[in-house]
């Protein structure tokens, strides 16, 4: 038995906006410098990859990426200073939220491993 954590945002109308997976897709942005790249590490569609960001984006009143149109010189993604923030916020209140999880749990099922 174990107690799992998941940690999610929801919008003014109850709709999901945020969670791991767009927390992963900025991570793959970060570090491929690119959407798409991103989206296809994670086995997403580039569509389904940029509803996800402009949905985030709406809900958050604020620009998580900066988008470079492809052309000779090729395009290409990059964090803006508050989508950086917002991961770096989120990461770590889900890691306190796991961390405060794992305690509850040793506290009120302490027969269990």
């Amino acid at each position: 038995m174990k107690a799992v954590t998941k940690i999610f945002f929801l919008d003014d109308q109850d709709q999901k906006f945020f969670g791991e997976g767009p927390c992963r897709l900025l991570r793959g942005v970060r570090e491929t410098g690119s959407l798409r790249a991103s989206a296809m590490q994670m086995g997403m569609s580039y569509t389904k990859a940029l509803k996800l960001l402009k949905n985030a984006e709406s809900a958050l009143k604020c620009p998580l990426t900066m988008r470079a149109a492809g052309g000779k010189d090729g395009g290409g993604s990059s964090l803006t200073p508050e989508g950086e923030e917002w991961l770096k916020r989120y990461e770590a209140y889900r890691n306190a939220c796991v961390q405060a999880n794992r305690q509850l749990y040793r506290e009120f099922f302490p027969e269990q491993p």
